[in-house]
């Protein structure tokens, strides 16, 4: 029973990873498709070969929602293995749901809220005191940073470029947001490859199959970071026009300072704080505070709105999916 378990979060996980790609592909492509910096297929192309890559620099990630999210050795192996199948079945519910009506929501929070949410059904203890210290505080800072920090670079480059005639400008950001959006993409691959590398290995730990000190397989990476790139390359048209038009209407500059500044938020909070942030919050926030120097109205504020109503549901509505599914689960597995 143990060793299916193990099989089928695997499978399931790395198709958390691949419904995580074509969700957060908008993340680090939409913009630059937007303001016609890259086409489509080539801006999908390049955003799943640095996931890919992004994947491989670091595990820290992973680390924290391996351990320091739910403790699993409150039950037996059955369980715990239930409460992981739980969290992923419940944050992958409301992944689809987010992506069928285009909604740019946090497969982070998702997963995190499904852990919470399957732990408690199943009796597992929280780690509260870290969850707001690696989680809910770098969640709700995450954003805020990444408005700020985008539109004082924004008003900033404005300023040192008042001078310069719009088409010349225009013309070499979008040269620059190539690079922008690759490092928005290894950001991203950083951040979110390493969520599914942590489930799996969550998995692994519970059954005995790999020690902590050892560290995450090569062969988890590997393949949680090929199921991010493939889900990336299937794109995620919907979200993309959600975040590259219906915002507001981006040019070039103002694409590039969005993505530049998400990408150190990602960089910062993976590698410093060791800490899982959302890409979609976090480049969302930044889109808004770079489109707020044209003037405050041209952000459409009713779309932000709607977006933070699914922000807000993401957590609560995907513990609750991986709650339902522990308890429906744990009887039929003998836990």
């Amino acid at each position: 029973m143990e060793l299916a378990l193990v099989v089928v979060i695997v499978a399931v996980a790395l198709g958390f990873a691949y419904t995580n790609g074509f969700l957060d592909a908008a993340n680090a492509v939409a913009t630059s498709v937007s303001t016609r910096a890259l086409t489509p297929r080539i801006a999908v192309t390049m955003a799943a070969g640095m996931n890919f890559v992004g994947a491989l620099l670091g595990t820290s990630v992973a680390e924290t929602i391996a351990t320091s999210i739910v403790e699993l050795d409150d039950g037996t192996a059955v369980q715990s293995l239930v409460v992981v199948l739980s969290a992923l079945l419940g944050a992958i519910a409301w992944n689809l749901f987010a992506w069928w009506y285009g909604m740019p929501t946090s497969s982070t929070h998702s997963l995190i809220g499904g852990l919470l949410g399957a732990g408690i059904a199943g009796g597992m203890t929280v780690y509260g005191a870290e969850v707001v210290d690696k989680v809910v505080l770098p969640t709700l800072f995450s954003p805020l940073i990444g408005f700020v920090g985008a539109y004082v670079l924004m008003v900033a480059l404005m300023w040192m470029l008042r001078n310069v005639a719009p088409a010349r400008v225009n013309r070499r950001f979008r040269v620059a947001q190539t690079a922008s959006a690759a490092a928005m993409a290894l950001g991203h691959g950083l951040q979110s490859a390493q969520k599914t590398m942590g489930v799996i290995w969550l998995a692994l730990l519970t059954v005995g199959s790999t020690a902590a000190r050892e560290g995450i397989p090569l062969w988890v990476k590997i393949a949680a970071a090929t199921a991010m790139a493939v889900g990336t390359y299937a794109g995620g048209w919907r979200i993309m026009r959600t975040l590259g038009r219906r915002i507001i209407e981006l040019d070039p500059a103002r694409g590039f300072v969005a993505e530049s500044v998400s990408a150190v938020v990602l960089y910062a909070n993976a590698i410093v704080l060791h800490a899982p942030v959302s890409t979609t919050h976090t480049i969302t926030s930044a889109i808004m505070g770079a489109g707020a120097t044209r003037r405050w109205t041209a952000v459409r504020w009713g779309v932000v709105r709607t977006i933070a109503i699914y922000w807000v549901l993401t957590a609560p509505v995907a513990g609750l999916l991986a709650a339902g599914a522990t308890l429906a689960l744990l009887p039929l597995a003998g836990g």
